[in-house]
Formats: structure tokens, sequence, C-alpha cells
């Protein structure tokens, strides 16, 4: 017992010396947690590539504004001896220079040298997609080293280098490359980061974090396979680094700068990107690994993977798959919309879910996006709750399509839903609108507004909560009618758009393209607050009320959930101590007639 007690006194302090070191470098602010996937041209069923992101961070962003809401970056023209400027991101988990916390305005870390044309792009916490057909996504990782911003030193965090990429890129490889680039010339701040870039025929993962021997940083990119998925959600997907691959680069200074700083020895052979520069998941055991064992299992349960692993740095999941049947466009759209339904993790079941099986749970302290291992110790919290795909503190989510066979002007979309995305609708956007709905450009979480995108879903999620089981069919039907009215309605725009490209007019398919986005967007808005008035009035109160019959009826609660709460010891007898006090009383949900002067003992026999 006194070993253990010594063993725990050690790793107590290993942990606050970590923890110092933490705040030194660094004033922790809210993590965004996301989750992200992938699909190549030969995985889906059309030839489509998908990029999917779940933005889960809470809080402002590099814009300066709540990460709420969607913004376009117009397409421009720029004279020779133009700068760009690069802002720090407040969701970067590092401490810029000033108050942020009092100072609202943009803090501004360096510029670096414009280039003559900047694509159009749609943007938020991160870039999405630009009018050449470039997506992206991202996840934040958990990296040993998550050094400050530092003005014209440590400029670039992975928001702005996902702007800057969609800005000057066409092609995911040379989206990669560029990103490496800006990490070795201007310098890389805050927590470990994915982005994943694709184009119309492949996908590139890269993956970055801070240099402890240099303002630079250190990154790697991976192409993702033909034929095959990536996914990630916080956690490094990145492993063997193997020099000479076409199909991966490094920063030049990786293997020099790892062994310098004692993280890896060439006696260990070749380096394993994750186990190199990362301890593996933060939070708690399975936050992130849950969450890429389910949707590869999803895909391809033919693969008989575990929920279950060794450690953080197992290498039961693959870095990429082959689905057992290739993706199509429900299923693309359908991938956040998980809560672990069927397995042995199924938050709709259980005593936590509630009677109405709710899947959403309201993060407490042990729940904290924080780092819970070190290099020798891990933190073993009080307990924690299972990290779904669909999180309740969800900002937005979009599935990114690239279609095949179509006009580039076309081709590209993104499905943008706000809010939760179990319960949202993504609505279409075209790479090449130019504009989108009010609705989803403006908002903010800390103020109520239900003329906004964001809050418009939100309402619908949490009223919800109170009787999920049955409300989720609704919201689920017409979910579906919803965005499968806008795919069909997609195929008729696409033909008026192309009318326009064939007799030349690019300005005429524009504005084809732009008030189809923008109509449509209003038009889900709409029917999305309908639907939110009719559930308002139909559960309200605890009753199902049939708008159309009118009839009213008390549904009550599910029979384990009598037995759980004690209702089969409630006032139903006037002997009340007598009945409190009878142990194993199970309910039932029978009902006997007995004679008015039955004792308590003839009464019991019966029930």
């Amino acid at each position: 017992m006194q070993d253990l007690k010594s063993w725990a006194d050690l790793c107590h302090a290993g942990m606050l010396a970590a923890a110092v070191l933490v705040l030194l470098m660094c004033i922790p602010v809210a993590v965004s947690a996301c989750t992200i996937f992938a699909i190549t041209p030969d995985a889906s069923s059309d030839g489509s590539v998908y990029l999917g992101h779940t933005n889960d961070g809470v809080g402002k962003d590099w814009r300066n504004i709540d990460d709420v809401v969607v913004t376009y970056i117009p397409p421009a023209d720029h004279s020779p001896g133009d700068k760009r400027q690069v802002f720090f991101d407040p969701n970067s988990g590092s401490d810029a220079a000033g108050n942020k916390a009092e100072n609202t305005s943009l803090i501004l870390l360096g510029y670096i040298d414009q280039v003559p044309h900047t694509y159009g792009y749609f943007t938020g916490s991160y870039a999405m997609i630009n009018d050449k057909n470039l997506m992206s996504a991202e996840c934040t990782d958990y990296a040993k080293y998550n050094p400050n911003a530092e003005t014209g030193k440590r400029m670039f965090y992975s928001s702005e280098l996902s702007n800057v990429a969609l800005e000057r890129c066409t092609k995911a490889k040379e989206a990669v490359l560029l990103v490496g680039d800006l990490i070795d010339n201007y310098g890389y701040y805050g927590t470990g980061e994915t982005l994943i870039f694709g184009d119309k025929e492949e996908v590139w993962v890269i993956e970055m974090c801070g240099n402890p021997e240099g303002s630079g940083g250190l990154w790697v990119t991976k192409k993702v396979p033909d034929k095959e998925i990536f996914v990630a959600g916080n956690q490094f997907r990145i492993r063997d680094v193997i020099p000479g691959s076409q199909d991966m680069f490094y920063s030049d200074n990786l293997f020099e700068v790892v062994k310098k700083a004692g993280w890896w020895s060439p006696s260990e052979g070749t380096p394993d990107w994750l186990k190199t520069v990362s301890y593996g998941e933060y939070s708690h055991p399975y936050y992130s690994l849950m969450r890429v064992w389910r949707l590869q299992d999803r895909l391809a349960p033919s693969l008989g993977l575990s929920p279950y692993v060794e450690n953080s740095y197992t290498k039961d999941y693959p870095f990429s798959f082959r689905p057992d049947v290739k993706v199509n466009f429900s299923t693309a759209i359908d991938m956040f919309r998980d809560h672990y339904e069927g397995t042995e993790f199924d938050l709709t079941q259980g005593t936590a879910a509630g009677p109405f099986e709710n899947p959403y749970r309201y993060l407490g302290p042990m729940d904290a996006h924080t780092d819970f291992q070190n290099e020798s110790c891990m933190e073993i919290r009080a307990g924690a709750h299972v990290r779904s795909i669909s999180a309740i503190f969800c900002s937005y989510s979009y599935v990114a399509q690239i279609r095949p066979n179509l006009p580039d002007e076309v081709s590209g979309l993104l499905w943008f839903g706000p809010a939760v995305a179990y319960e949202t609708v993504y609505a279409p956007v075209y790479a090449n609108s130019g504009n989108i709905s009010e609705s989803y450009s403006t908002g903010s979480r800390l103020k109520y507004n239900y003329d906004t995108a964001y809050w418009t879903f939100d309402l619908l999620t949490n009223w919800a909560m109170l009787k999920y089981n049955v409300m989720v069919g609704d919201i689920r039907n017409e979910q579906r009618s919803l965005e499968i009215g806008s795919y069909e309605m997609l195929k008729e725009t696409d033909k008026k758009a192309i009318e326009y490209l064939n007799k030349g007019d690019t300005a005429g398919a524009k504005s084809v393209l732009t008030n189809f986005t923008v109509e449509r967007g209003n038009e889900i808005i709409h029917d999305w607050k309908k639907l939110t008035a009719t559930l308002i009035v139909k559960y309200s109160n605890g009753l199902v009320t049939d708008p159309v019959t009118e009839a009213v009826t008390e549904g009550g609660y599910p029979d384990w959930w009598y037995n759980e709460t004690g209702y089969q010891y409630g006032p139903r007898v006037y002997q009340l101590d007598e009945l409190r006090e009878t142990p194993g009383l199970n309910y039932t949900g029978e009902c006997v007639w007995v004679l008015k002067d039955s004792s308590f003992e003839e009464i019991l026999e019966q029930i």
C-alpha cells in the first residue's frame, strides 16, 4: 500500500509540474473537439469526393465572432507588394500578446506576401470549400508541446492555414505542401491539429504541432489511398514516418527536432508520428478512439474491429480503410448522426438517458477537454460519459462534396448544418454561389435570435430533449423530406446553370447557383420554424396533442422508469408507511380491485 501511495504521490508531483509547465506555455481555453472524415472518389457510389467536419468548439474564433456562422470571402485581385494579414485564433489553446478576455478586437500576428489572385471560399472556424472545388476539414489533437503565438515569429494556427490554402490552391496536394511551407517559414502555435484537403481526384491529410526547439512547427502529410476512407476525432492518425515515400512528406527538421527533444531515437526505427509528438487521446480513454472505431465499424463491419484497445497508441484502427459497400449520398450525409445506437455504448439507452431515451449528456468537471496523461502517468478521473459523434455542444457541421461528370462551376457543394448534427438539416450551398442565406451568416450563441439558423435548430434540439424518443421521429421525417427535396432540386438547378455555361454566360450561371443557395436556405429555415411550432404545441406540458384531431394523450413513462423511480411506492393505498417499508415491490402496470376494509396484508397479496 505504501508503495502504491508513493507511486501516486510521484505521479501527482509529475502531473503538477506538467500542469505548471502548461500554464506557463498557454492559458487553456475551450478545445475544439471535432470529428472529421474524407471519402475518396472510388469509395463512393457515384465517384463523389466527400469531406465532413463537426465544429464542436465553443466561443470566438479567428474572425473574433462566435463560431456558429458561415462567412463568405470573395475572390480578389492584388497588386505587387500587397500583404495578407494573419490573425490570432483564441480557440487555438494559446495565449497571444494582450488580454484577449478584455480586448475584443482582432489580434494581428503579422503579414505574409499576397498573391496576384485569391479564390473565393466559405469559412467558419476553419475554411470549408473554395470556388475551385478544394475542400477542407479540421480536428484538434493532443500534442506534447503547445507554444504561445508570437507576433512575427509564431504566426500560424490551423484556422488561418486552412484559409490561406483555400485562397491560393486548387488541389489537395498543393494545399498540404503550402501549409507545410507556411509552418516552416512563419512558425506555428497552439494545439496539435489535423487538416484534411480534398479535390475531385484525391484527399491528403496533414498533421502539425509546435516545435519545442524553435519557432517553426513540425508537420507530416499523407495521401489517403483511392477507394479508401479516412476518419479522425481529436487524435493524430498518421503513424510511421517513412522517408522517400511518394505519398508522404514532412518537415525537413522533423527527425532532428524530435531527437533533440528526447522524443525519439534512431535506435527505435521509423518514428511513429502519434507516439513521438503526442501522448494520444485527451479528456479520457476512448474519447477519440471510440468515434474512429464507430465510423470504421459502421462502414466496414467486415474488418471485425473491437471497440476495446490496449492504450492510446493502438494500431488496431487503420489510417484509412475500404468500405464494405461504396458510400452513397444518404450515407455520407448521415455520417455524423450517431449516438452509438445498437451498440453496447448506445447513449439512447440506460438510466442516464432517462425515460425518453435522450442521447445527450451535460458536460461535468470529469468530462473536461483537458489532458489526462503525460510521459509517465495517467489520471484516473472519477467518471466520464462516452463522447458521441453527434455532440450537444456542436456549433455546426458540414459535408462538402465534389460531384463527378459536372462542370467545375457546378460540381462543388457545401452541405451545411447549424447546431447539433443529429437534428440539423444540411442545406445545399454551391461552392460557386458567392452568397448564402442571411440566417446562416449571422448570429451568436450569446444572444437568442430566432431568425438565425443556429438558434432555429438549437431550439428544437433542446425542446426535443424533453421527450426525445417521441419527437425525434417527427424531426427525422421532416429532415429527410427537406434533404431529399434539396437533392432533387439540385438536379434541376444544375441543368439551368449548365445551360447558361454552354452559352458562355458564366454570370448567368452564377446567378442561378446563388439564387438557389439563398432561397433554399431560407425555405429550410422557414419549414424548420413551422416544425418547431408544431412540436411545441404537440408535446407541451408532457402531453401529446394531435393538432389535426385535437386528441390529447397522457403517455406517461415507460414501465422500467416507473419501477426505477419508486412509482409503485406512491400514494395508491392509505397505508403509505407500510407500503414504503415493503422491499422488492416491482411495478407491473396491473391494477386490481379490493374490498375497502381489506387489511394491508390482504392488499399486498394482490399487488
